[in-house]
This record gives C-alpha cells, structure tokens and sequence, in this order.
C-alpha cells in the first residue's frame, strides 16, 4: 500500500476547520481576574519584554563599542623587553 502525502493547502484548510471546531464548541468561563493578578501579570510581561530589548541593545551596542575600543587603544610598546614597564618611582632589576 502506498501512501500519499497531504498537499498544505489541504492539511491547513483542515487545521483551520479543527481550530474553528473548537473555539465554537467552548463555553465562557466565567471567570474574574481581580487587580492584583492582573497587576503581576503586566509587571511579569514588563520583566519579559525590558529582559528581551535589553538583550537586542546589547547585542546591537556590542560591535559599536568594540569599535570605538580599537579606534582609542594605545599602539604596542617598541621594546624588546617582556617584562612590563616600571611603575615611577619602581626599582627594575637593570637599576
């Protein structure tokens, strides 16, 4: 037996009666949401979306600062020495 597949335009036609079947078919719930739940949920859904435009700034921000990083950093030292240099007023080895 060989299977056939379901074109998409079918299968969403058939999603969409589904849908349709059951948002017909429900009852209201009767049901009050007094102040302070709607209250927490405002101030979860605040937390969820300053956490998520945060996340996009700093993803934007990122590569601007990186950057302006570059465009300031000191040019390397011509030294041949490894070691860091001295702090004024700090004795090295050679003095």
């Amino acid at each position: 037996m060989k299977h056939r597949a379901i074109p998409p335009s079918r299968l969403l036609a058939g999603a969409a009666l589904a849908a349709g079947l059951a948002l017909g078919a429900a009852t209201p719930a009767l049901a009050y949401v007094g102040p302070g739940a709607g209250l927490s949920l405002l101030g979860a859904l605040w937390g969820v979306v300053v956490a998520i435009l945060a996340a996009l700034a700093f993803v934007v921000i990122w590569p601007v600062r990186q950057m302006i990083r570059r465009r300031h950093a000191l040019p390397p030292a011509q030294s041949d020495s490894l070691d860091p240099p001295a702090r004024p007023g700090e004795r090295t080895l050679s003095s």
